[in-house]
């Protein structure tokens, strides 16, 4: 009897284990928002040349006098249209395309920032080379100067979260325009945590995003 019920034991201390090494060695699993947009209607293509992505980043204190400014290249990226308003989309950006533009008369000081933020410091673009927004919810807006919310899931890093973007979307002659209002993600969220000597400043986890792009309607 003794010797069964230590038997027991010994192999719910076993499971125990092994279940507590599983929970170890289990992946992070990223948030996502639930897909609601459907590929019905007419499909537009991204023009890469005519997108982009804004971002800026913060010093110490969230002000222009304390930031880097810059933009990120549209990599790919599809929309469909149905019965004239935005249905789904999803965009693939570029981050080796990433630059700085507010220190354009310092090449020194640009080129060393750039390749910092490309740098396993922040971005690791080695490893990742893209990001991308996918649309999954769309929902008009009546208030305010953007007519629609467009809530999605943001991909950085392998990491995936939900982000909100307000946009003003137009479908005129064959082309789609979408201007999103400037808005605030946490680098911490997407695995950005890298801070610089605290009596050099502190950098703030707040980075400002804006998408504009264009999408023109195929055949």
């Amino acid at each position: 009897m003794i010797k069964n019920l230590l038997k027991i034991g010994f192999a719910s201390v076993c499971v125990a284990l092994l279940l507590i090494s599983c929970g170890k060695d289990k992946p992070v699993t990223s948030e996502n928002t639930e897909v609601l947009t459907t590929a019905k209607g007419q499909l537009y293509q991204v023009d890469t040349l005519n997108s982009k992505i804004e971002w800026k980043g913060y010093k110490i204190v969230k002000s222009d006098q304390t930031s880097h400014i810059g933009t990120i290249k549209l990599e790919s990226g599809d929309v469909t249209i149905n019965n004239g308003k935005l249905e789904s989309g999803k965009f693939v950006a570029n981050l080796a395309s990433l630059d700085n533009t507010d220190l354009k008369e310092d090449h020194e000081k640009q080129n060393k920032l750039v390749q910092h933020l490309h740098s396993a410091d922040f971005l690791n673009v080695e490893k990742f080379p893209t990001a991308s927004f996918e649309i999954a919810k769309i929902t008009e807006n009546q208030t305010g100067d953007y007519n629609q919310i467009l809530d999605g899931n943001l991909t950085i890093k392998g990491i995936t979260k939900p982000v909100s973007f307000k946009a003003n979307t137009m479908v005129k002659d064959g082309v789609v325009s979408i201007s999103t209002e400037p808005t605030d993600i946490n680098r911490e969220d997407f695995g950005i945590s890298f801070q610089i000597p605290a009596e050099n400043g502190v950098i703030k986890n707040e980075i400002t995003l804006q998408i504009s792009l264009k999408a023109n309607e195929t055949n």
